[in-house]
Order: C-alpha cells, then sequence, then structure tokens
C-alpha cells in the first residue's frame, strides 16, 4: 500500500464544511490511511525534511504565515506531534505558543486577546498547544460563562479566523482525536514511567469522568467552526506514529499550496570580491 496523497489524507480527516459532523463515527484507532506503521514512519520522515527547506522558503520570502493549532484531550499527544512532525525543522522562524489556564491579566481582556498576540510573525511558522477552542471546550463544559456567551464564540470564532486567512496566515486545524481506553493507558504511563510522572495531573482525572461532555463539546465546535479557510481535521490519535504521520501530510501540503520561491536579490556572482 502506497503513503496516501495529501489529498487523499485531506479528504479522509476533514470534517467537511456545511456538513453534518458526528464525533462518534470518526474512530481513534482508524488505521485506514496508514495500515503500515513503518510506512506511517517512513512518511514522517520524508515529510519533516520537506517541511523544513518549505519554512525556510517561507521565512527567507517574509510574507505568509503557517498557523498549526493542535487541540485534543490530555495525552492526546499535542506535545509529541509537535517533536515528531517537526524532528527536522531548524528553530529559525518557529513560535510554539502552549496555552494554559488564563493569567489575570489575561483575564481582564476579551478571550481571543492572548491568542492573536500570539499568532505568528510573517514568515513564521506557529504552532498552538491548545488554542481559542478552550473556551468553547473547557470553559463550556465547567460552565466557566454563561451559555449565552458561548453561543457567540462560534461565529466569533470564525470570523478571527477568516480575518487571519485574509491577511496572509494559512491555518491547519487538527482535533487530535484519542480514545478513552487509550487515554486510560496513557495517563496510567505518567505513573507508572518516571520520565512521565511530571506530566500527570490530577485534575485531568476529573476532566476524564466529563468525557461525554467533552466530547460533546468537540463536536459542537467542530460542527460550527470548519469552514472552507480553515476546516478542521479529526486525526486518528490511538496510534502516535500514524498520528504524527497524517498531521506532517496536512502540513507539508499548506506550505506546498504557498507555492513559495526563493527571494530574487539585486546581487549576483562577481558583484564582490570575495578575497
Amino acid at each position: 500500500m502506497p503513503i496516501p496523497s495529501i489529498t487523499a489524507t485531506r479528504k479522509a480527516l476533514m470534517a467537511s464544511p456545511g456538513k453534518a459532523f458526528d464525533l462518534s463515527a470518526r474512530d481513534p484507532g482508524d488505521r485506514s490511511l496508514f495500515d503500515d506503521k513503518e510506512m506511517a514512519e517512513t512518511s514522517l520522515k520524508k515529510d519533516a525534511a520537506v517541511i523544513n527547506e518549505l519554512k525556510d522558503r517561507m521565512y527567507a520570502e517574509g510574507k505568509r504565515s503557517l498557523l498549526v493549532i493542535l487541540q485534543g484531550m490530555d495525552t492526546a499527544g499535542k506535545s509529541g506531534t509537535i517533536k515528531g512532525v517537526f524532528s527536522d525543522t531548524t528553530p529559525l522562524g518557529m513560535e510554539v505558543k502552549a496555552f494554559k489556564a488564563p493569567s489575570s491579566n489575561e483575564l481582564a481582556r476579551d478571550y481571543l486577546w492572548r491568542v492573536h498576540n500570539a499568532v505568528p510573525a510573517k514568515g513564521h511558522i506557529g504552532i498552538f498547544d491548545r488554542s481559542h477552542y478552550e473556551d468553547v471546550l473547557v470553559v463550556k463544559v465547567r460552565e466557566f460563562v454563561p451559555a449565552e456567551a458561548i453561543e457567540q464564540r462560534y461565529g466569533q470564532i470564525n470570523a478571527f479566523e477568516k480575518h487571519l486567512t485574509e491577511n496572509g496566515v494559512t491555518i491547519v486545524k487538527c482535533m487530535l482525536n484519542v480514545g478513552y481506553e487509550e487515554q486510560g493507558v496513557r495517563l496510567a504511563e505518567r505513573l507508572e514511567e518516571p520520565h512521565k510522572r511530571w506530566k500527570f495531573n490530577p485534575a485531568d482525572l476529573d476532566d476524564r469522568k466529563r468525557w461525554p461532555d467533552f466530547m460533546s463539546a468537540y463536536e459542537t465546535a467542530v460542527n460550527r467552526c470548519s469552514t472552507r479557510h480553515a476546516p478542521w481535521y479529526v486525526i486518528p490519535s490511538d496510534s502516535r506514529t500514524r498520528r504524527n504521520a497524517m498531521i506532517a501530510r496536512l502540513v507539508r501540503g499548506a506550505l506546498e499550496d504557498m507555492n513559495l520561491e526563493w527571494p530574487g536579490s539585486k546581487y549576483k556572482p562577481g558583484d564582490f570580491d570575495i578575497g
């Protein structure tokens, strides 16, 4: 079975804008794109190298940027995705932002303020580990704001993302869809393996008890905010390697669609005596 094309990967993973999306129909363990793990590893390695080259072109051009949004339940693999997909990417022109609970300064402003402030500069790739979608996910499930405010936010988020895309920012939104059973295994690993123990947070167990509410919130967010300018891709994430390979295909495709070229120069060989 050959490595799936970028077009086939998009088609299989996209939550089609304007069409009803059923999260329960998306298998977190789906291996239809990458049945063979070795093929996924090969694809990831190739894409990671190309992503680095295209990132350098975008940085040199300095006109456009790419924003990769990674959203998912605890243990879905957001940090692991960053490490895997961008394993060959040099730090120059890279920005990573992990959104934690807002500070008092951030709470004193509108909920999109801290997000807009973290949008990557022109020529850069920005990666959001969690994002503005926390404000229609955990904020909704835990009822931190009234339901009426949550309802308004879907349209506000769509308008915000449309504004970004109209101003040179390409957005790739990935929901890392990990299964309930697999999450349980990974949470246990965080206690059993010393190098992962620092990640364990008892609050994660509370969120796990609210799993149906979170799945409902995710389904609504994807339904309401998968748009033509910024569609959602739902990534089967029970397999770490396959998850990374699929997202690498999407990132590479987004960069290739920009048709990036090395910028020209007024200088040419022979203009200077290098000595």
